[in-house]
């Protein structure tokens, strides 16, 4: 396509196309997450497996998951079988799924007669059974315990759902109605995402959408290896570690890489990477694929188009077996720990390359669900996030984590969720002092008080509870948070980071305290004027200012306060 105008033009209208399903189904759904926080992705491929485009709050998780599962559903369901109106689904993380509630919803779109494109919707639905409600199962010992696993199947026909698969749904869910009602809007995503597709085949021809979207990765491609081609030729090495897997209480887990700069390429191998365990702390290939593939993109122009044409500039190499590529049975539903853990690997070992893009390590996003003892269910599933380390000349935001997981909201606003559920959200604030010291401080961690209106279960996935995310260059760690119970005298208790059905009474609170991020440079070269406008504006206390700078604001301030 030589008019650079109408590439432009086709490219938004692709990326357009899979944002108006995002939109459908966040309108459509039934869960309260999906529904409040604005989390839902859908993209177009082509019948080869490529990706092609993305919405605009698809994140490269869920992307990744769609783009490396498609070619598995084409094992079961040749596309020479395919008819017009069917949809496809399936969560099989071990084909490139996710979890279990995380359902991978596709369309053929034809073309010529034969499927040319895919339009695929994504959503975590409320639930499809496992130790807990909401798909949170975090002392899990295989995936039997996870949920309902399943494999590529058809779920409609042009006449509707497939009844069959309906009733597997609901017989597996504690929440059947909200869930097919979830299902039923990935649906009406995919659909109106392949009308779009239709639209452009009739105004471009067949051939014209074609020619356009190999421009479209091309072009992609070429800003890629221009990108990397800027940084520094090399291997770069690092490793992160993991607090625990929830079983084995001390125990810890490291994820390793080595970061090969050369030309216009990267490689990212894994090899070294802590084995898989019988817990769930596991990730699937396309989980770490997406974490690999955000943590280069990071230090890459921003405004590059994230489809195929950027993966063929970046080889990932995830050794099978190992925490960050498991084999049936283990687990994966816990794929946010080693994949946060791969993530900041590869910060490190590329902050090494370009130091003057260097990040200290974050808090990590604390997931959480919330739900009634018994039927009639209601379920809150949430996260909240840590504070981001601090950059060179820039301290970290607070509480907003570094994330790639988590769709346009993220935690959805307390009264819809107060409407929803038999509880009240006390407070919500960030945690002073929380923050790794530095010469640029870590982003403050975050602390929220959910007081309950009735019994129910309580179950956490939390990770850097235990070790802290490290500073930078003489930076200092952040602060560490925690799950608590307060007890209906007041007494706090803390959790552990990994906890399945714990029972709340009515009154009782739960209080989430997330993590801060890690500091950068010696605490000791701290501008004086930045130290009094923290004090100023509550990110540090006197105390803080004391023991963590040696900074008197008026008057001398004791250790012991």
């Amino acid at each position: 396509m030589n008019d650079s105008l109408t590439a432009e033009v086709l490219r938004n209208a692709l990326v357009v196309a899979a944002e108006e399903a995002g939109i459908v189904v966040v309108r459509s759904a039934w869960s309260t997450f999906v529904v409040e926080g604005s989390d839902a992705s859908a993209a177009v491929l082509d019948a080869g497996g490529r990706l092609i485009a993305q919405s605009m709050a698809t994140t490269l998780m869920n992307s990744m998951a769609l783009k490396v599962a498609l070619p598995e559903l084409l094992k079961d369901f040749p596309p020479h079988t395919m008819r017009p109106g069917e949809a496809y689904a399936l969560n099989d993380a071990y084909r490139g799924g996710v979890h279990t509630n995380d359902l991978l919803v596709y369309r053929p779109v034809f073309a010529g007669g034969v499927p040319a494109y895919f339009t695929a919707t994504m959503i975590h639905v409320s639930d499809l059974g496992g130790l807990s409600a909401g798909g949170m199962a975090p002392l899990a010992t295989d995936v039997f315990l996870e949920g309902l696993q399943l494999p590529p199947v058809r779920l409609a026909t042009r006449d509707g759902l497939e009844p069959a698969v309906e009733a597997i749904l609901r017989a597996n869910s504690r929440t059947p109605d909200k869930v097919m009602g979830d299902v039923r809007a990935l649906v009406a995503g995919t659909a109106v995402a392949a009308a779009r597709l239709e639209s452009l085949m009739a105004e471009h021809g067949e051939d014209g959408l074609a020619a356009g979207v190999e421009d479209y990765l091309d072009h992609t491609e070429t800003r890629t290896r221009a990108a990397l081609a800027e940084l520094p030729r090399g291997r770069f090495e690092a490793s992160y570690p993991i607090d625990d897997d929830g079983v084995r209480p001390g125990v810890a887990h490291h994820v390793r890489v080595a970061v090969t700069l050369g030309g216009d390429a990267a490689v990212l191998d894994f090899t070294g990477t802590g084995p898989q365990v019988p817990a769930a702390i596991n990730a699937s290939a396309s989980q770490s694929l997406a974490a690999a593939v955000f943590a280069v993109r990071c230090f890459l122009d921003p405004t590059i188009p994230m489809n195929d044409g950027c993966l063929r500039a970046i080889e990932v190499v995830l050794p099978e077996g190992s925490l960050l590529n498991a084999r049936s049975p283990h687990p994966c539903g816990g794929r946010y720990v080693p994949i946060y853990a791969a993530m900041e690997a590869v910060f490190q070992a590329l902050g090494d390359a370009v130091p003057e893009r260097a990040i200290a390590a974050s808090g990590i996003l604390q997931p959480f669900s919330i739900a009634a003892v018994g039927a009639p269910y209601w379920i809150h599933l949430s996260y909240d996030f840590g504070g981001v380390g601090a950059r060179p000349g820039l301290d970290g935001p607070d509480a907003t984590g570094v994330h790639f997981g988590i769709g346009r909201n993220s935690v959805p606003q307390a009264e819809p969720v107060e409407s929803r559920c038999p509880l009240i959200v006390e407070s919500i604030g960030t945690i002073p002092d929380s923050g790794g010291p530095g010469r640029f401080r870590g982003g403050l961690g975050s602390r929220t008080v959910y007081r309950f209106l009735a019994d129910c279960h309580v179950t956490t996935r939390g990770d850097r509870l235990r070790l802290p995310p490290p500073g930078r260059d003489g930076g200092l760690p952040g602060r560490v948070g925690g799950f608590h119970r307060r007890h209906l005298d007041g007494r706090m208790e803390r959790l552990a980071s990994k906890v399945n059905n714990v029972r709340f009474a009515a009154g009782e609170a739960f209080v989430v305290e997330t993590t801060g991020g890690g500091g950068l440079g010696p605490p000791s070269e701290r501008d004086p004027a930045a130290i009094l406008a923290d004090l100023e504006s509550g990110h540090v206390t006197p105390r803080g200012a004391y023991e963590d700078y040696g900074f008197e604001a008026a008057g001398p301030v004791s250790p012991a306060g």
